[in-house]
């Protein structure tokens, strides 16, 4: 019996194994493997001939081993030519990459969390055709898209030719190559990353938590502040940081539709990879950026274990 038993259990551990081996290797061979090669990429000494896969260890001439690592590519990312901390380009695109990655996820938050409650709300039978239009700007090509954002906002664009046909203004407004031409295409492209995940999380939503707050008293905008926002905080957070980790290190966008300073970190990245070709220094601006993108997300989902476990226990 117990050897039956056994037979039956192991297609099942094999199984649970497969499940989480499969995610597993994935992450190893497109995550963890390309991050340890930028690693690597970022203190290597390229030396006279620039090769940026230069060996680390070389065979010295009495029979020894030097290791050839360079940090002085981290080291300039801080601090200019003389020698002044904080002052430096790289900081400037990295302030600037914040900045504009938060902004669009505030907007995308403001602009998607009505459309998702929306979704969430309408019939079941309206709700495909809707999902549908959200991910119905996936079918088009995303350089096309941020080129179609330049002929509306260019001087000569759409938006300029209405307002002048209507009198509202009198010569062209600059709104190509500004904040508002960035926001404007950062938001558009990324706001369906955004629904998605507040629509699934609000679709779950049990209605009748709402009317059971209205029969005590509660008004909407109450009920909706102490029950719908907490109960989608999951689908805030998910939402939240696929707008936010992609935008921080966009570089389509700014090309097309931001100005000359309008420099974001993918783009000094690029930069210094194709241009400047120094792979060590691109590499080190990368692994800045995601050891900045990864180690908050490490200690938020260390802190949601620990409360978990304090509510089981």
């Amino acid at each position: 019996m117990i050897q039956f038993l056994s037979r039956l259990v192991e297609p099942l551990r094999l199984g649970r194994r497969t499940v989480v081996g499969i995610p597993t290797v994935w992450l190893w061979v497109f995550f963890a493997a390309p991050f340890l090669i930028l690693l690597r990429l970022s203190v290597t000494d390229m030396g006279e001939q620039l090769n940026p896969f230069a060996p680390l260890l070389t065979h010295t001439e009495l029979g020894g081993w030097k290791l050839n690592l360079k940090l002085s590519h981290y080291v300039s990312l801080f601090v200019d030519r003389d020698g002044h901390w904080g002052d430096t380009l790289y900081i400037g695109a990295y302030l600037l990459s914040l900045k504009y990655a938060f902004w669009t996820t505030v907007f995308c938050l403001f602009l998607g969390y009505p459309f998702a409650y929306f979704l969430a709300r309408a019939s079941a039978a309206w709700r495909p055709v809707l999902l549908m239009m959200v991910m119905l700007p996936f079918w088009t090509s995303f350089l096309l898209r941020v080129y179609a954002w330049k002929g509306i906002l260019a001087d000569q664009g759409i938006v300029n030719n209405v307002l002048l046909a209507l009198g509202v203004i009198h010569e062209p407004i600059q709104m190509l190559y500004t904040d508002v031409s960035m926001l404007v295409g950062m938001t558009y492209v990324y706001l369906p990353f955004m629904v998605l995940p507040l629509y699934a999380t609000l679709v779950k939503l049990d209605p009748r938590l709402l009317e059971a707050a209205h029969d005590l008293g509660a008004s909407p905008w109450k009920a909706f502040w102490l029950i719908t926002v907490p109960l989608s905080r999951s689908g805030i957070v998910a939402g939240s940081m696929l707008v936010f980790i992609p935008c921080l290190g966009e570089f389509v966008i700014p090309s097309l539709l931001g100005g000359a300073e309008n420099v974001m970190i993918g783009r000094v990245v690029w930069d210094e990879m194709f241009s400047s070709n120094n792979w060590p220094r691109a590499s080190a601006l990368a692994v800045i950026m995601i050891l900045g993108v990864v180690m908050p997300l490490a200690w938020y989902n260390a802190k949601v274990a620990r409360q978990a476990e304090k509510e089981r226990s």
